[in-house]
């Protein structure tokens, strides 16, 4: 092997003098990358160099890491070293590796969809400080950076303090009116304000969905999120809902409607929008009744509130809220009356499933139409339930829990349109009634409610269809009773778990891999 001695370093030369007498090569951060590169890697396996460089990857020499594993394409080092810059993207963006970027690469990486930035102001900010690192030269990149940095999911309040008063746009006001005229609209048209690819927040790596959960406590309802034990507050509902019902509209909108507030029927309706930089509860357009203990379905966009009860009066009456009209109207009434059912959707359909009609406890069912506006019965349930829990998961609807005439139930029956059978399922491992339930990557969640004594139970019941099996997840934390939830998008301000970068360690020549979650400051490995 040849090597042209002309201009090389001491170090470099210390080097290959080292390998002619041993075939060994002592591999650093500073030999791979740097002007060294090229002569280490033709030495030594560029496995080995990435492996090593895998181990090195940290927020100030990752880019060059990246650059350095495209040129030499180093195993999965360009993947691992892509995927930590995407997750570290915040400290990234301070060092002056990120600085001395090209204009083309700083477009690739703020154009990417995965970057995890909790708010948009960042992305906004690393332009700036990127074209102010050489002004002179870089000005004219202005308006294809923008193009990139989603103004309208930046707060208003931010917009109008920071970003009106950057010198760099006082030439081009478009962005910020567009962003403006946006938020404007949001509030105008929180349903039905058109989406595009500025608008629309970035989906970093990790889980996509949380679920919101409605817990009594100390005479009070409130609302948390929660995915696998990670907690995170939600803004106070300005009424307390109690016997009241939650829904969702494209997994963004959630519904908070109906029950009592302060011992009084009400027909209040208000709306969060989770995805939401700076998230309220809105006031929206009131019931036309007043009802508590209802069931409440989502179906094409349209909210529908069915049964409940006035008082002592059991309804059987219906009424539907357009997110396009933005009121409610009543629609033809269910056969019977019912309140603590439960309500699912399968197939554009609405199913009414049990309750209780002030006499006993239901086992029937009914189906809505809103195609033909018509009611009709469906396969009577094995048992008789109320408070129960209904949902459907892949093609099938499930009737969970609640109780009979007489007991607190732990039984789950399933219904398939197709077969027009109730079908008996795995018992839960606890008789539940008032309870929350959801579907969250494929499994049926059952969330808290009372035992047959009416005690707090503060655990989670989750459902596997594939081995008709209940696993049991004990609540890390007592919040109360949680009587209901739904499943929405992941809100910008939720601090979340991530997958962990992959970790290469390097001993006795053997790669061990350890795989973890990264929680602030903290890994835990597993």
């Amino acid at each position: 092997m040849k090597f042209s001695l002309v201009l090389m370093k001491i170090q470099l030369f210390y080097n290959l003098i080292n390998y002619t007498y041993t075939g060994e090569i002592i591999i650093t951060e500073c030999s791979l990358v740097n002007s060294c590169q090229s002569f280490t890697v033709r030495l030594c396996n560029r496995n080995v160099c990435a492996k090593f460089l895998q181990t090195q990857l940290n927020a100030s020499k990752c880019l060059e890491i990246k650059a350095f594993a495209d040129l030499y394409d180093c195993m999965e080092l360009p993947k691992s070293s892509q995927t930590y810059i995407k997750n570290r993207f915040s400290e990234v963006v301070n060092y002056d590796e990120f600085l001395s970027l090209s204009s083309v690469e700083v477009i690739i990486l703020i154009s990417c969809n995965d970057i995890f930035v909790q708010l948009e102001e960042k992305i906004f900010e690393c332009v700036i400080n990127w074209l102010k690192y050489g002004l002179d030269s870089r000005k004219d990149f202005l308006p294809e950076l923008m193009e990139h940095v989603r103004l309208p999911l930046i707060s208003k309040q931010y917009l109008l303090e920071k970003v009106v008063d950057e010198s760099l746009l006082k030439i081009s006001k478009d962005y910020i009116n567009k962003a403006l005229q946006f938020h404007l609209l949001k509030y105008l048209q929180p349903f039905t304000v058109s989406q595009s690819i500025r608008s629309t927040p970035r989906q970093s790596i990790g889980f996509l969905k949380v679920i919101l959960m409605l817990y009594w406590y100390q005479k009070k309802a409130s609302v948390i999120y929660w995915y696998d034990n990670i907690w995170y507050p939600v803004p106070t509902m300005s009424k307390c809902y109690s016997k009241g019902c939650r829904t969702v509209i494209k997994d963004q909108f959630v519904l908070a409607m109906g029950g009592f507030q302060f011992g009084s029927n009400c027909q209040f309706v208000e709306m969060l929008d989770v995805s939401s930089q700076s998230p309220c509860w809105i006031p929206m357009m009131g019931l036309l009744v007043n009802r508590k203990d209802f069931g409440v379905g989502t179906l094409d966009n349209c909210v529908y509130a069915i049964g409940g009860r006035d008082g002592e009066n059991r309804l059987n009456s219906v009424e539907v809220f357009d997110i396009n009209t933005n009121k409610w109207q009543m629609v033809t009434s269910m056969f019977t009356k019912r309140s603590h059912h439960g309500v699912g959707v399968l197939n554009n359909l609405l199913y009414a499933v049990g309750g209780y009609d002030g006499y006993k406890t239901l086992n029937s069912v009914e189906c809505y139409n809103p195609c033909l506006g018509t009611w009709t019965p469906e396969a009577k349930m094995s048992e008789y339930r109320r408070k129960c829990g209904i949902r459907v998961m892949e093609g099938v609807l499930y009737a969970i829990g609640g109780e009979n005439n007489s007991n607190c139930l732990k039984s789950v029956e399933a219904f398939k349109p197709s077969s027009g059978v109730w079908t008996k399922i795995a018992d839960m491992h606890f008789c539940r009634k008032f309870f929350g339930v959801v579907v969250l990557n494929s499994l049926l969640h059952v969330i808290g409610g009372l035992n047959n004594e009416g005690v707090v139970l503060n655990s989670i019941e989750i459902y596997n269809r594939k081995t008709n099996t209940w696993s049991l997840k004990i609540l890390s934390k007592h919040v109360g009773r949680v009587y209901s939830g739904v499943v929405v998008n992941r809100p910008p301000h939720f601090k979340t778990y991530f997958l962990l970068y992959i970790n290469f360690i390097l001993y006795k020549c053997k790669l061990i891999i350890f795989t973890g979650l990264l929680f602030d400051n903290f890994i835990l490995f597993s």
